[in-house]
């Protein structure tokens, strides 16, 4: 087992990014959860008790999005250009992607790795019912991977690291 030491530290703050220029910006984030076969049939038959699974997680995502500096303390208001948001099937998991454009000073990967994981959550909530055991637990539900694929700066062309 991984042993952990407390660190305290007092300086939190946001960074100061007034004399940065604006640039085009992108990110591209997924994360994947994994689901009881009977669960993602449901999702594709479309007959969750809740409703429309990805179309809600979709929406779920783009909000998020939105909302990331008021959820993550020293993130920066952003302009959005836009937020695309898509998922892959298989027989145990959906994969969420999601793609953040923006023309600003500071990168956009915290809003794409957001909004993944608020679509993912999303999921399991809308599926919960569908995959407790009998006493309730979740014995196999999994949200995992989640991390950032690609970043770029300056241009659709042009990535950064």
């Amino acid at each position: 087992m991984t042993e952990f030491t407390h660190i305290h530290d007092e300086r939190a703050r946001m960074v100061d990014i007034a004399g940065k220029g604006e640039v085009y910006r992108e990110a591209l984030a997924t994360g994947r959860i994994i689901l009881r076969p009977e669960t993602m049939k449901a999702i594709r038959e479309g007959t969750v008790v809740k409703g429309n699974v990805l179309a809600t997680a979709r929406v779920a995502a783009t909000l998020a999005v939105k909302e990331t500096p008021r959820l993550i303390p020293m993130c920066h208001p952003i302009p959005l250009s836009s937020v695309d948001v898509e998922f892959l099937e298989s027989d145990e998991s959906v994969e969420a992607l999601v793609r953040v454009r923006s023309l600003g000073r500071t990168g956009v990967e915290m809003e794409a790795i957001t909004g993944v994981s608020v679509a993912l959550l999303t999921i399991w909530d809308m599926v919960k019912s569908a995959e407790k055991d009998e006493n309730g637990q979740y014995p196999l539900t999994c949200i995992t991977d989640i991390r950032v694929l690609e970043k770029k700066k300056g241009g659709p062309e042009r990535e950064t690291k």
